[in-house]
């Protein structure tokens, strides 16, 4: 199953467009193979992003593998420091 990027197009905060970035950016760089999923085209993709995370106000970025939540943002960045990254994304 790839890698799923939870994200939103449409967003007033620069942090959220800056973190979307950053995912976005890290995994091309690495090679790993990644699906979008942009969240403010569909509700039921909203939905399905804060049903997987186990938060029914979870935010973007969110990231799966497959229909296995993965993390959000704190925890991509915590395994990017512990260089960790395959393990947070179950590869």
């Amino acid at each position: 199953m790839p890698v799923k990027v939870f994200f939103t197009s449409v967003s007033g905060s620069t942090q959220t467009k800056k973190n979307q970035d950053r995912i976005f950016s890290i995994l091309s760089a690495k090679k790993i193979p990644f699906q979008t999923v942009d969240i403010s085209q569909s509700s039921d993709d909203k939905d399905l992003m804060r049903q997987g995370a186990g938060d029914p106000t979870a935010l973007p970025p969110q990231i799966f593998n497959g229909d296995v939540y993965c993390g959000d943002i704190n925890a991509f960045d915590n395994a990017i420091e512990m260089e960790q990254l395959e393990d947070f994304l179950k590869l």
